[in-house]
């Protein structure tokens, strides 16, 4: 379904909301300038509607979590059906039978089948969480606090989260109320990047070093995948040096990749992998699951739980879980996100433009990376193309340090002749550009 755009963009509801929520939120929170933001309305597939009534293309999948697509009729069936049943229990004291269930299909998704036994999960409510979980599970496991984490990654911005944080903009402000256990190293793009990451790791100070955390392609870094061997390097060092080696796959997961787990590429598994995002398709759920010699290193609850939350194991979200997972399942999915991300791949490739200087990714996790003829990152087209391409009626976001990675995780069953569209409008801007009609600055 192609956009259909009724008013100017933001229309005059979104305008005044817009001015109403900044009278009443935190002005650090959601972004307004006078072409951003619309207010979502509904959503169904890969397309929203705004409070206006305009129709766009969705191509961020609402950061990742609608990959079977917005309002997808099982999950939301699920989430009608159990909340007209019990919307909430205690997950840590009287849990209902749907939290086994979900944990159960973790471990058979993951460590059961990597061949490495029973994967032990604990719940939470967002990725940040997942990622603080699995923090304090490689100390408990270790007993060193050392934190391994690589520049320009994104695990979320809780304070134990911030450990592995590699943006500066985010982690900077709060250093002083951090931790110094932290040790920074390079993410490789090239087998040179993968030689210098080896040296890297031969001067940690392993005996400080409790756990290593990795997104096995880096999602708001830049949508880098990295050369083939990375992890296996890492899998390497961390069993030598007696480090729990963690995997963020809470942006890859879920088929997000073209594999139902982005590590599943090279063949190579963690001791921990953090989930979240597409695990329920739209309710706040994410999951810290280890190999059970890794997580029973917690000790066994007295009756109060060491790490746990009030809405840890929440039957709604476990509900449209248990349905996404058994749609996840399905690996006719990865094989659909592996062509279409091809295809994807393809029409981009085929822009001619000077300001495109890669396009890489994999499946539906796409990065166009946009710098200017001398080098310099093109942050400032990027973050105009935005407002340009809203107002085309296409919903997108960029990533990176610089902000110039123009990012594509579309729902996974976005049409063709609505990829075809998005290109289309992304060509015609980027020649109005070279041509000077944006008028951009330098």
């Amino acid at each position: 379904m192609l956009p259909e755009i009724k008013t100017a963009i933001p229309g005059p509801r979104s305008v005044e909301l817009a001015k109403e929520l900044r009278k009443y939120e935190s002005h650090n929170v959601t972004y307004v300038a006078e072409d951003w933001p619309i207010f979502w309305e509904r959503a169904e597939g890969s397309c929203v509607w705004d409070a206006d009534g305009n129709r766009y293309i969705d191509v961020t999948s609402a950061f990742g979590v609608a990959g079977l697509g917005h309002t997808h009729g099982p999950l939301r069936d699920a989430m009608v059906e159990q909340s007209g049943k019990l919307m909430h229990a205690m997950g840590d004291v009287h849990p209902t039978a749907l939290k086994i269930q979900v944990c159960r299909r973790l471990s058979e998704m993951t460590f059961e089948r990597w061949g490495q036994g029973v994967g032990k999960t604990v719940l939470a409510n967002s990725g940040f969480e997942a990622v603080e979980t699995a923090l304090k599970t490689a100390l408990i496991a270790t007993g060193k606090p050392g934190v391994v984490h690589f520049r320009n990654a994104y695990h979320g911005l809780g304070y134990g989260a911030l450990l592995g944080g590699g943006f500066d903009k985010f982690r900077g402000p709060f250093d002083r109320q951090l931790a110094d256990v932290r040790y920074a190293i390079d993410y490789p793009r090239s087998e040179e990047g993968l030689e210098l990451l080896k040296e890297q790791l031969e001067v940690l100070p392993v005996s400080e070093v409790g756990a290593l955390l990795v997104e096995p392609i880096q999602g708001r870094g830049g949508k880098v995948v990295p050369p083939m061997g990375f992890l296996k390097v890492l899998r390497e060092w961390s069993d030598a040096a007696g480090v729990v080696l963690i995997f963020d796959e809470i942006y890859s997961g879920f088929n997000r990749s073209g594999r139902l787990f982005a590590c599943e590429w090279e063949g190579v598994f963690p001791d921990v992998i953090c989930v979240g995002k597409a695990l329920s398709g739209g309710y706040p759920i994410s999951a810290c699951i280890g190999r059970a010699e890794v997580m029973d290193k917690w000790p066994v609850s007295p009756g109060e739980a060491l790490h746990t939350s009030t809405f840890l194991g929440n039957p709604v979200g476990c509900a449209m879980a248990v349905k996404a997972l058994a749609l996840h399942a399905d690996v006719q999915v990865a094989a659909d996100v592996e062509r279409q991300g091809r295809e994807l791949v393809a029409m981009l490739e085929d822009i001619d433009s000077s300001l495109i200087h890669e396009v890489r990714g994999r499946g539906l996790m796409i990065g166009v990376e946009l710098r200017h003829a001398d080098g310099r990152p093109a942050g400032d087209v990027a973050g105009k193309l935005l407002g340009q391409m809203l107002a085309r009626g296409v919903v997108m976001l960029a990533d990176g340090p610089d902000g110039n990675i123009l990012a594509f995780t579309p729902p996974f069953y976005i049409t063709l002749g609505e990829l075809v569209y998005v290109v289309q409008q992304l060509t015609e801007l980027l020649r109005d550009h070279e041509h000077g009609a944006l008028r951009l600055p330098y």
